[in-house]
């Protein structure tokens, strides 16, 4: 399934973005004086390829997962608390519950890689492929089949939400330690030092960030020789909650759904998912920039430009359902807006 996608996934058109500029252009205002919202416009209308696309039906997946390397004293917070927050997700007492809402989006939870085996939730969508990734300070996180399992389970939520009349779709995740694996992630594959993309994930002080990052040295160091493409990097030091937002990311591409990207963690899936297929960058809409300094590293050397900056870093998919109200704005007013042709006004008068 994944390398099918990936042929799938085919550059957006430059006809489409020049029909979306020439109508962008004559809307009545002075020449892209509404600056990023008419960029975030324009691409809306060749991911969609529609003239006037409308993002009604919209959906925030968060992917839970727990990490091995929790036993390295990475996190502030213990694993028991992955599952407390599904919980609360599938209760709507959430962040991205409260934020989703205002969006208008629905929010799904996915067990892909969560410990606990949780059999009272009936909302619960279970995808487990692993309970929980192995300690990557001491091997693999997991087999290079477990993670292209963990790819095709995102690949088939996008797939489903496209059958479903979804048109945006966003990630979101839970899982305790995944800012240690994210690190990781973003220093093989941007590339980067450890210690310039290692920070407070869930609110760690200057020596236990520094521990962390020699966790994530050792890591590194000790999969080096298994760590050959994308997939065997993410398989080596990534988590399964990763590698779905990864999957997410390719499928929705392949359906050509607007995917909106949130913060640290579901980037270094979608970084993943960019080092797999370059062409899906042109679906995704990265949501904000985190708190994380390691968020800013990717920004920087990928030249990307996110929508929002925020200072957030509380994952989840928080940032992406703010920013699909954004994305949102900008269409309406790429369908909405009077063109100088409606109101007889020549352009530059």
């Amino acid at each position: 399934m994944l390398n099918r996608i990936i042929s799938e996934i085919q550059p957006l058109s430059k006809s489409w973005y020049d029909k979306a500029w020439a109508r962008l252009d004559n809307l009545s205002k002075p020449k892209r004086s509404l600056g990023v919202l008419e960029d975030i416009a324009a691409r809306v209308v060749a991911v969609r390829e529609e003239e006037r696309p409308v993002l009604d039906k919209k959906a925030v997946f968060v992917f839970a997962g727990d990490h091995g390397v929790v036993a390295e004293g990475v996190s502030a917070y213990p694993q028991e608390v992955t599952g407390a927050m599904v919980r609360n997700f599938l209760k709507g007492g959430a962040g991205i519950n409260v934020l989703a809402r205002r969006a208008g989006a629905e929010v799904s939870v996915i067990d892909i890689g969560m410990k606990e085996d949780i059999r009272d939730l009936e909302r619960l969508v279970r995808r487990n492929v692993k309970r929980g990734t192995d300690n990557m300070a001491e091997g693999p996180a997991m087999t290079v089949e477990d993670a292209e399992k963990a790819v095709n389970v995102g690949i088939k939520i996008a797939l489903e939400a496209g059958d479903q009349g979804k048109k945006m779709i966003a990630t979101g995740e839970m899982g305790i330690g995944n800012t240690t694996p994210s690190s990781a992630l973003f220093s093989v594959l941007l590339p980067a030092d450890v210690r310039d993309v290692t920070d407070k994930g869930t609110g760690l002080e200057d020596e236990a960030i520094r521990k962390k990052a020699e966790v994530i040295e050792k890591a590194i160091a000790k999969n080096r020789d298994t760590m050959r493409d994308p997939l065997s990097v993410l398989a080596a030091v990534g988590g399964l909650e990763i590698a779905g937002i990864c999957g997410l990311c390719l499928g929705g591409a392949a359906r050509r759904l607007a995917v909106v990207v949130d913060g640290f963690i579901s980037s270094a899936g979608a970084l993943v998912a960019m080092r797999m297929c370059p062409a899906v960058r042109e679906y995704l809409f990265f949501s904000h920039r985190s708190y994380e300094k390691g968020h800013r590293m990717l920004f920087e050397k990928e030249g990307l430009r996110p929508i929002l900056d925020l200072d957030l870093r509380l994952g989840e998919g928080t940032g992406a359902a703010i920013a699909m109200q954004i994305i949102e704005d900008a269409l309406a007013v790429y369908n909405e807006m009077a063109t100088f042709d409606d109101i007889d006004i020549e352009p530059g008068a």
